[in-house]
């Protein structure tokens, strides 16, 4: 635990495209671990995983800053992704169950940058059948191409 006046850090990441319930259930559940959540998010150009981002970086942080449970909310590093976490010293760090980041791999990193941060992946939230931003948007073309063909 950080000595900062028994400020427990938590972390959580991710892209947070076209906000969602899941994106809520995963920041809500990272929440509950600590005193503070910081957020980050990731960068336009970062993201090679999944299709770009609809929504722009600027926006994406702004909104999820903005929400409920959030500390503060940063952009990613565009080269380094531990150097926000370098700056932030969290005592944990969430990942999604979605989110394929090997821990071992994470915990390896950590260590070599003099941090010891716990590791705990969120459950998947089941409340609704949208639980990714992709999801969210190949629903929005199919209803697009939809209302063209009518």
């Amino acid at each position: 635990m950080s000595d900062q006046n028994l400020i427990r850090r938590v972390v959580a990441t991710g892209t947070f495209d076209i906000l969602h319930p899941g994106h809520l259930w995963y920041l809500n559940e990272s929440a509950r671990l600590g005193s503070e959540l910081w957020v980050i998010v990731a960068r336009d150009e970062n993201v090679k995983h999944k299709p770009r981002p609809v929504i722009p970086e600027e926006q994406r942080v702004i909104m999820v800053g903005a929400l409920k449970g959030v500390f503060k909310a940063v952009l990613g590093d565009q080269h380094d992704m531990f150097r926000p976490i370098e700056e932030i010293r969290p005592d944990v760090i969430t990942l999604g169950f979605n989110q394929h980041f090997q821990e071992n791999r994470i915990r390896e990193a950590l260590t070599e940058r003099g941090l010891k941060t716990d590791i705990v992946r969120i459950s998947e939230y089941t409340g609704t059948p949208f639980t990714s931003s992709r999801s969210i948007g190949e629903e929005i073309r199919r209803r697009s191409s939809d209302t063209r063909s009518c």
